[in-house]
């Protein structure tokens, strides 16, 4: 860590990239859910590793050491969902490989950063404060919207650490720092 760094500390999380193109796909489902529920926009991404206080130096540190012990990996999309909070609204299921949970698990260590429950590997498409009514017509909406998301295979090869006040719920402050490309060996 910079022992010069007197920024303060902010949350940050670690956001697995689909490719742009995945990306492209994605961004088209999320509005048109957001259309249909309202809610922030915001980047399609699996989360990693989860709100973590830090200073910047020390989260990009983070990263960088984490990225450089990551191959690039395959992400398969298993269902679609509805959770019970904000983060988690809408959301497409990943499925839980070794090399998808791995990849989490090693990021997590960096960091020292320590789950308080299972990892869940999702990529969420919509957030919001919605009734269990609203997030049942809002997920059977991503099956009308893109028939064809369930079973999406794609590869992760980057990740990103982005400066993410959960207390925000407009997203506003949410802060894109840096982005490490996954390296094949």
């Amino acid at each position: 860590m910079d022992a010069g760094d007197q920024s303060p500390e902010e949350v940050y999380s670690v956001w697995a990239l689909p490719p742009e193109p995945v990306r492209a796909r994605l961004r088209g489902v999320m509005a048109g859910l957001r259309a249909a529920h309202g809610g922030p926009a915001f980047e399609p991404h699996a989360t990693v590793v989860g709100a973590i206080r830090l200073r910047r130096s020390a989260a990009v540190e983070a990263l960088r050491a984490a990225a450089a012990g990551v191959r690039p990996y395959t992400a398969r999309v298993v269902g679609v969902a509805r959770g019970d909070f904000f983060y988690q609204c809408v959301y497409l299921l990943l499925e839980p490989t070794p090399e998808v949970v791995e990849a989490s698990d090693h990021c997590c260590g960096h960091f020292g950063y320590e789950r308080s429950t299972p990892y869940m590997p999702h990529v969420s498409l919509l957030y919001g404060d919605l009734t269990d009514e609203e997030k049942e017509v809002a997920r059977k909406k991503v099956e009308e919207i893109d028939k064809e998301i369930c079973g999406l295979q794609f590869e992760i090869s980057e990740l990103a650490l982005y400066m993410t006040d959960t207390e925000d719920k407009s997203l506003e402050s949410w802060e894109l720092v840096e982005i490490c490309h996954l390296e094949r060996k």
